[in-house]
């Protein structure tokens, strides 16, 4: 496979993000609808972690398998590892520092509920209170690109494999590996925007979001083409992981409060097991 197809087709595989992110601009989303898209989304990350993690895992157990073989020394393990765990504790609260540090300081105003009108509010009020829904609205919209830059991360890793296999000759493996991807990537768009909720995106939010989530695997398709490392690979796991880890902590706390947990859950499990039927295809390739 040359590379300018390496290349086409990578970017086919990432950019199917953008089949499941327009469903964000549907007005009057109920409670219940965006629970269900909410964790929907958390099982579809569940199942990237489980990926990530067992891939990333995999890369250093590869190099003690060598040491244990006498075949290489100890220090590629040691190397390794902390590679991996640098990298999952800068995905884990490197995002969280990262957002502490760019929100505007003073706390935040809790929007009325409901209880007093904007019809009885004086001016200064409904100022504060605008105030307060455009701070959530901003809030929610941080914590979505917050999910499409820990997907990128994964489907940066993706790309590599694309590349890295279409490099090597492997035209059926490399085709597969496509297939699967794209597939897996357009269940993606889904955990992007379903935390979202009632916030419904620009257009503009929308096409950056998938190309932070997308696009990524394009690029990788053309490093891993030109570049085999894995202790690059080894580094986007771990950063996925912890990325992911952290989203969705955040997006349980904003579905606690809007009750339907059992319903909820079930979306979790259906969203993990999309996960395991879109990876099904790549692992029938070989992968």
């Amino acid at each position: 496979m040359s590379f300018a197809e390496t290349v086409a087709l990578g970017a086919i595989a990432g950019f199917t993000i953008f089949l499941g992110l327009p469903i964000a601009r549907m007005p009057n989303l109920d409670s219940r609808a965006r629970v269900s898209l909410s964790m929907l989304a958390v099982g579809i990350l569940a199942f990237l972690f489980m990926d990530v993690g067992a891939e990333g895992l995999g890369i250093v157990e590869s190099h003690l398998e060598a040491y244990k073989s006498h075949e290489a020394s100890l220090w590629p393990v040691v190397g390794r590892f902390a590679l991996l765990s640098a990298g999952f504790l800068a995905g884990v609260g490197g995002i969280a520092t990262v957002q502490r540090r760019l929100a505007p300081g003073g706390a935040s105003v809790v929007p009325l509920a409901g209880g007093e009108s904007a019809a009885v509010m004086s001016a200064a009020e409904r100022l504060e209170h605008g105030q307060a829904l455009h701070a959530i609205e901003r809030r929610t919209l941080r914590t979505g690109m917050t999910i499409a830059a820990a997907i990128g991360l994964h489907n940066f890793a993706e790309g590599l494999a694309i590349g890295v296999s279409a490099k090597a000759g492997q035209v059926g493996l490399a085709t597969v590996l496509i297939i699967g991807f794209a597939l897996h990537n357009a269940t993606e768009g889904f955990g992007i925007v379903g935390p979202l909720g009632n916030v419904r995106p620009s257009w503009r939010w929308l096409a950056v979001a998938g190309l932070v989530g997308g696009g990524p695997t394009f690029v990788g398709s053309i490093v891993g083409y030109q570049v085999t490392s894995d202790a690059l690979q080894l580094l986007f796991f771990a950063l996925a992981g912890g990325a992911i880890i952290y989203v969705i902590g955040e997006i349980w706390s904003g579905v606690r409060r809007l009750g339907h947990t059992e319903l909820g859950l079930y979306l979790l499990g259906v969203g993990f097991l999309l996960g395991i039927v879109t990876d099904l295809v790549v692992a029938y390739g070989g992968a």
